[in-house]
């Protein structure tokens, strides 16, 4: 349903799509430090992990027990990525209440990435929706490469919005839509938003949007002006499908958040407190990262001399 409130929500996946192709493993310590501070930093959704075959992703092999050793902020949600039966399984063990559900509407992208065509996996994740809302968990379905796929081109609207009518018959609360190769233009964007605002009134709407060909900023503001309100972001623009052949970050937290106080729409974000998750980023990855108002926060401190950005506190 179209939002006419002048606010925007994040689902910081930092912890998910941020660290799922680093070669870096994060310990335990190390990735509930990073969500400490990002719910320190303002952020109401953190997704937390993925409930995938540690072989494939090995980033994501000690989620469960993650999840198991959190305990949420008031006001918090902690949410996970799940992709298949077993996933689900693991998640409604280790407790998780909250969970995206998400197919390809790309053959190709949902063959190297599940293993089967898309109008399989689709119709398998409905089934998992049904099984996880009957559980009682809270759950948001989600379509990948929605405005294009680098190993088919473009990808027919009309299967996009056959499959969001699967995903919310069977009880998606809302459905995310993801540029997940980065292809995606802002008029694309604001037509497909349009259309299912339009087709599905009674569904929210996510978008979740890469940074691979630079539009992934101007991609969310024309989201917003078609009236989405909820985006995933991940702090320092990390990110990046480890399935799809070059694909990039997704739009950093820190950018998203000042973009949109700057035209005066509220988030609830401290930029000074998410710098300070990107600089641990920073630390622990040994690089920069591709966000931009990190570097000019910390730009400004140093020719004011403020002590706000820095991380030895």
């Amino acid at each position: 349903m179209a939002s006419a409130n002048n606010h925007v929500g994040f689902e910081d996946q930092t912890l998910r799509d941020g660290l799922q192709s680093e070669a870096r493993r994060f310990s335990l310590p190390e990735k509930k430090h990073l969500i400490g501070r990002l719910a320190n930093a303002g952020l109401k959704r953190i997704q937390v992990g993925s409930f995938v075959h540690p072989r494939r992703v090995p980033q994501m092999a000690d989620t469960d027990e993650l999840v198991r050793s959190l305990e949420p902020p008031e006001g918090v949600v902690f949410s996970g990525l799940v992709l298949n039966a077993h996933g689900l399984e693991r998640a409604l063990a280790c407790g998780l209440s909250d969970v995206a559900l998400s197919a390809s509407v790309s053959d190709s992208h949902s063959r190297r990435n599940a293993n089967q065509n898309a109008a399989a996996a689709v119709d398998a994740v409905a089934g998992l929706i049904r099984e996880a809302v009957q559980a009682g968990m809270a759950v948001r379905g989600g379509l990948q490469c929605v405005f294009g796929c680098v190993y088919e081109g473009a990808i027919d609207p009309d299967r996009v919005l056959a499959a969001a009518e699967k995903l919310a018959a069977a009880g998606a609360r809302a459905i995310n839509l993801a540029d997940t190769t980065g292809m995606a233009h802002p008029r694309q964007v604001a037509d497909m938003c349009a259309r299912l605002f339009r087709e599905l009134p009674d569904i929210g709407l996510i978008l979740h949007l890469h940074d691979t060909r630079g539009l992934g900023l101007a991609n969310m503001l024309a989201g917003f002006e078609a009236g989405v309100r909820s985006f995933d972001v991940c702090t320092g623009g990390l990110g990046g499908c480890p399935f799809v052949r070059g694909a990039a970050g997704n739009v950093p937290t820190e950018d998203a958040a000042h973009a949109f106080e700057a035209m005066g729409v509220p988030t609830g974000i401290d930029l000074a407190a998410l710098v300070k998750v990107v600089d641990d980023l920073e630390r622990l990855l040994e690089r920069r990262l591709p966000g931009r108002m990190a570097a000019v926060l910390r730009a400004a401190a140093q020719k004011t001399g403020a002590c706000g950005v820095r991380t030895d506190d």
